[in-house]
């Protein structure tokens, strides 16, 4: 299975990823420089963390722009697989691909830490090698990650078990202290209502390898690699 990293100008998790699915997992890995339009090859496009287009405008505002996302809306709409992580969850809304925005932190305040994050379903391939209702502990590290919504998106999303991780403390539980950033519902990644498309605030590729202090974050990879290889 071949994935592919788009970089534009201001990524800086795009090499992060790469180890992860080519590092790690051992599966052939391409960066799509943000000009490529041919993605044909690809099974799984990556849109990743960072600052793209060092975010001048809004988060993900000029990036939605891109030939390599303009690509990447007709990999999705084929029913190929797209991960979008932090700068590319708000990429992801920014093109439609998911509903919704990332906005400005409750308290302002660019946020860089570890936090709780409870997987609320199981469902192929994202969470397929997690629990249902199972605690994890990912890195996040984001100024703009509130996720957004309207009544009726919100209403929605819920209604179709759209939202695949919330904030939470160590227990599992919804408390206000336990939302790094003031995103609705304690949103921390949904993906659309085919399943195809992922966006999730915190970083699973920073939780992948052991000698980082974690691998909650690797179970999301593995999952997405074990339905590829099922499929062929």
């Amino acid at each position: 299975m071949k994935f592919g990293v788009i970089v534009f100008p201001g990524s800086n998790c795009d090499r992060d990823v790469a180890m992860v699915t080519q590092g790690l997992l051992g599966q052939p890995t391409r960066m799509v420089w943000h000009q490529d339009r041919d993605i044909d090859d690809l099974d799984v496009m990556v849109v990743p963390g960072g600052f793209s287009y060092g975010d001048y405008l809004r988060c993900g505002a000029i990036a939605r722009f891109s030939p390599a996302i303009q690509a990447t809306l007709d990999h999705a709409q084929k029913g190929k697989w797209v991960l979008g992580i932090c700068n590319g969850f708000q990429v992801l809304t920014e093109v439609g691909l998911l509903p919704g925005a990332l906005v400005r932190n409750r308290d302002l305040h660019f946020v860089c830490d570890r936090v709780s994050v409870r997987v609320e379903r199981s469902v192929q391939p994202w969470t397929q090698a997690y629990q249902t209702q199972q605690v994890i502990t990912l890195p996040i590290a984001h100024g703009e990650g509130c996720y957004y919504a309207d009544e009726a998106t919100i209403s929605q999303l819920e209604d179709h078990q759209q939202v695949l991780f919330r904030y939470c403390n160590s227990a599992g539980e919804l408390t206000p202290e336990a939302n790094p950033n003031g995103s609705l519902n304690h949103i921390a990644g949904i993906c659309n209502r085919q399943g195809n498309v992922l966006g999730m605030m915190p970083h699973p590729e920073r939780a992948a390898d052991a000698m980082l202090g974690s691998t909650d974050g690797m179970h999301l990879f593995q999952g997405l690699l074990s339905t590829m290889l099922m499929s062929v």
